[in-house]
């Protein structure tokens, strides 16, 4: 486990910290043919050489190091394949990570792999779950009828609001988890905070009721859903 986290280390940095915009933009260009693409991949090798800092290990540095060629190449001609650029970005990260545990734990990997099956904590992976889309798909079918009878003057993000509701249920039961019931009401303030200004601008009633709904069902599931996975 301390060889993965300090290969990720290495990742992180070498792909977040030493990467320039310039690079990205140089590579997106030219692929195969940028000459930052190759810096990049040596930082990498350098890095992991670092962490290791275990010569007989150079075989995982060379794997990773290649693998990592192959991986970005081919996001970078993916790339013009999905109009959303964040499917690639996050599918190339993924890939990283599955050959940085695989060579980490191949020579234990299926025993390595169904332990952390059976460790697994599934209660709170349903209660995540459920706190996520399922909660949200329950409000719109709760709030559906009421929100048609509200009228906005103002433009606001494609799935905003849901997602923010699904950030806040998290984060409710998050606290409820490691016991900081404080920090959901320090939440619900920061919320109000913000809501402010719109509710002052609209003077709608009908809006103000809506948001207090929302909130509290929205904070109601998650809170729910918190006591049952503790208790």
């Amino acid at each position: 486990m301390v060889i993965f986290i300090k290969l990720l280390l290495a990742h992180l940095i070498g792909d977040f910290v030493l990467q320039p915009v310039k690079w990205v933009i140089h590579k997106e260009a030219n692929k195969v043919k940028s000459k930052y693409l190759y810096f990049h991949v040596f930082i990498h090798f350098a890095l992991y050489l670092l962490v290791l800092w275990d010569f007989n290990l150079w075989k995982i540095a060379v794997i990773l190091t290649v693998s990592h060629l192959v991986i970005d190449l081919l996001k970078l001609y993916a790339n013009p394949w999905f109009h959303n650029k964040s499917i690639p970005f996050f599918i190339d990260q993924l890939l990283h990570l599955g050959v940085l545990y695989i060579c980490c734990f191949y020579a234990e990997l299926p025993a390595h792999f169904i332990m952390m099956v059976e460790n697994m904590d599934w209660a709170l992976l349903l209660a995540v779950v459920f706190v996520t889309f399922p909660s949200a798909v329950i409000m719109g079918k709760l709030l559906g009828p009421m929100s048609g009878q509200i009228n906005t003057d103002h433009k606001s993000l494609p799935n905003a609001g849901k997602y923010i509701g699904i950030i806040e249920r998290l984060f409710v039961l998050l606290f409820i988890v490691i016991g900081r019931w404080d920090a959901i009401g320090l939440l619900i303030t920061a919320k109000s905070v913000f809501r402010f200004n719109d509710l002052k601008e609209s003077n709608s009633r009908k809006l103000t009721e809506y948001i207090l709904i929302g909130t509290l069902v929205s904070f109601g599931l998650a809170i729910i859903t918190g006591l049952l996975y503790t208790n």
